[in-house]
């Protein structure tokens, strides 16, 4: 890769480490289900011209009914565990937790793909994830509420595995674009009643600006950014942004947000970080599908 696909890898990752604090920061004000409507309609906002101007919704009016599920699965009901669960955690955590979806992916890969095989080093990788997840749940997270909002956070994690597979089981032709711009979409009308319903307080400058920077930056722009790097450096050099942008945010939680970063969060992330290393770096997961958001 070249230094321009490099600069733009990092700034990948730094918008998606990002996005768990203008989560965190959205939350001071606003529900849950604002913070997900707001984050996908603004993202939606950004995507649907882009995608019209590309023609990248030519072929997809038949696959409405999966990208309907998809965006469920993949956007609408992640993004929500994720904003529920930072309710109870710090954005450190949430973001180190979601990096275990690689994990997710390649265990339920091989019981869905028959090319998809369970290696002694994809066994491994599974075992240290989950390892990471204990050390990180049991140490860092602690019990109660705070308990329930990690889970809550790996539920999602887990999302991001089904909609990866599911995608590319479904959805592996159509321009991905068009794919993420629907799937934005279908996403901010399904939480809409969810943000109507409860909305939360009016928000301060600092969560306005925050979810405004989650919409356009950490969602929106980000997968324009992705987009780009999946056609100029390839869907495996771009995977690496999965292993990058946890470190950013632990980086911000404890920088801006003063979070405190403990021996379970370091030890953790290292251990989630080598398990998804192992457990997608076989080669067959060059043929995985592009995912709609990472974090």
């Amino acid at each position: 890769m070249n230094r321009r696909t490099w600069t733009l890898l990092l700034f990948l990752a730094a918008l998606w480490g990002a996005s768990y604090m203008f989560i965190k920061v959205g939350l001071r004000d606003l529900s849950p289900g604002m913070v997900v409507f707001a984050r996908t309609a603004l993202a939606a906002l950004l995507l649907v011209p882009w995608a019209l101007r590309r023609g990248a919704f030519e072929g997809l009016r038949p696959l409405l009914g999966s990208i309907a599920l998809l965006a469920a699965v993949q956007v609408a009901a992640p993004f929500a565990l994720i904003s529920i669960g930072e309710e109870h955690i710090d954005s450190s955590l949430a973001g180190i937790l979601v990096a275990a979806a690689p994990i997710f992916t390649a265990l339920l890969a091989s019981s869905v793909a028959a090319e998809e095989t369970l290696t002694p080093k994809r066994i491994a990788g599974i075992g240290v994830g989950i390892l990471g997840v204990a050390l990180l749940l049991g140490v860092d997270v602690g019990g109660g509420t705070a308990l329930v909002g990690g889970l809550l956070v790996v539920l999602a994690s887990l999302g991001y595995a089904i909609g990866a597979l599911f995608m590319r089981s479904r959805l592996n032709g159509p321009d991905p674009l068009g794919t993420a711009a629907l799937a934005m979409v279908f996403s901010a009308l399904f939480t809409l009643p969810w943000a109507a319903i409860d909305p939360g307080d009016a928000p301060g400058l600092a969560p306005l600006l925050s979810v405004l920077a989650l919409g356009f930056a950490g969602t929106g722009l980000a997968f324009a950014i992705y987009h780009t790097l999946i056609r100029d450096a390839g869907a495996v050099n771009t995977s690496l942004v999965a292993y990058l942008s946890p470190g950013f945010s632990v980086f911000y939680g404890a920088l801006i947000l003063d979070e405190r970063i403990g021996p379970g969060a370091i030890g953790g992330l290292v251990l989630i970080l080598a398990g998804s290393w192992l457990a997608a770096s076989d080669p067959a997961r060059e043929r995985a599908a592009v995912p709609l958001d990472a974090q």
